[in-house]
């Protein structure tokens, strides 16, 4: 049943948020099946937010552009209620929006979220406060109006959605208030259909305006609701999730499992840091210089010969040379092709068992962020040796 057509009937709220996820599965690639179900139900549950103590904030996050994250957060701009685009908006003025005379609660979204929060970005302790405190219902964030000295503190409600897109990682106070996407660069056989604004925006108003009218028939069951959590999520997870898991209890259909799943999925995400450029020179200096014909290598032999190469920055890394500790960290940034983050593993030597990275652990990264490697710089993995490797 389209969109439109359900317009005349009741709304078959399983039926709808499939149509919603395929709606996001045309223009946007996201890392695993996990993410298109949360940003689905966190789509559904900006619609409701009357029935919840608290609403998780939504973050696209990669360690280089051109991942997909903004294109992401336009096609949820179109989905959500009175979305309100805040690239460069005040902490002042987000205080204002949400507690608007008209009673309209924004949908706060944040592209370039790398500007307010990151390394270069200055101190933005007034808007992290507005992101954490309106994680809760009922948080007000407390400024004095007037002028001069007639002022009078004044309590501004901060309880809203909001969505970012962004570089690199988040205050860790925010990070565990979100549903975190790991965006990454489409490979070269993934494809998604372009987003023209002038069409698509008015089809995903249609899909919005029918998660509205859905909401209006679930939520006071979904106030009701104390949603089970899987097993082993607990605490601050649990609080970010059970929104998204009463959302795809009312829905029904598949969307109860569907949403267990996709919570123990990425509960369990990797949350570290994004290290942006310096990330892809690792990955280049790996493929190109490293792990030339090579399918493992123990990783005190990857940090001699890094550490050796010419015009590379690893040798000193504010003022220290590359360690075990930020290499394994750096790497942990990207995925393997299983969707693991790449971690080392053990490696027989001819001095016995050590810690290493596999060449093939890393194929999917040089895929997505490396350009093609020519001539005798690529490093094709080989079969597993059988005799110890010398250190």
């Amino acid at each position: 049943m389209t969109a439109s057509a359900q317009t005349t009937a009741a709304i078959d709220g399983a039926a709808l948020l499939d149509e919603v996820e395929a709606f996001h599965r045309r223009f946007n690639v996201f890392p695993t099946e996990a993410a298109y179900v949360a940003v689905t139900l966190w789509d559904a549950h900006a619609h409701m937010l009357d029935a919840f103590d608290s609403t998780p904030r939504l973050a696209f996050l990669s360690p280089e552009p051109g991942s997909g994250k903004s294109r992401a957060l336009e096609v949820v701009e179109t989905l959500v209620p009175r979305s309100m685009a805040a690239v460069d908006a005040s902490a002042a003025a987000l205080f204002r929006s949400v507690s608007g005379i008209d009673g309209g609660r924004p949908t706060i979204l944040f592209d370039e979220i790398d500007t307010i929060f990151g390394p270069k970005a200055g101190d933005n302790e007034q808007l992290r406060g507005f992101i954490n405190a309106g994680h809760t219902r009922g948080r007000v964030m407390y400024r004095c109006v007037g002028d001069g000295s007639n002022q009078q503190v004044q309590g501004f409600p901060s309880f809203c959605a909001v969505a970012v897109a962004g570089l690199g990682s988040l205050p860790d106070t925010i990070m565990t208030r979100s549903v975190i996407i790991r965006m990454r660069r489409r490979a070269r056989n993934e494809r998604a259909e372009p987003f023209r604004t002038r069409i698509h925006v008015r089809e995903g108003n249609l899909l919005r305006d029918q998660l509205a009218k859905w909401a209006e028939t679930v939520q006071e069951r979904v106030a009701d609701a104390f949603p089970d959590t899987p097993d082993g999520v607990t605490d601050r997870p649990a609080d970010v999730w059970e929104p998204l898991l009463a959302v795809a209890d009312a829905a029904g259909g598949d969307w109860p499992r569907r949403a267990r799943e996709a919570c123990i999925t990425l509960v369990k995400a990797s949350q570290s840091n994004d290290k942006g450029s310096l990330g892809i020179r690792l990955l280049l200096d790996l493929r190109d210089h490293v792990l030339i014909g090579i399918d493992r290598l123990p990783t005190v032999a990857i940090l001699d010969r890094l550490n050796a190469l010419d015009d590379a920055p690893w040798a000193d890394l504010n003022g220290k040379p590359l360690d075990n500790r930020r290499l394994s960290k750096m790497l942990g940034e990207y995925m393997t092709g299983d969707n693991d983050p790449i971690a080392s593993r053990n490696i027989r030597t001819a001095g016995g068992v050590l810690k290493g990275f596999f060449a093939k652990d890393l194929e999917d990264a040089w895929a997505r962020y490396c350009p093609p490697p020519t001539g005798a710089t690529s490093a094709t993995p080989l079969q597993p040796r059988s005799e110890p490797l010398p250190v």
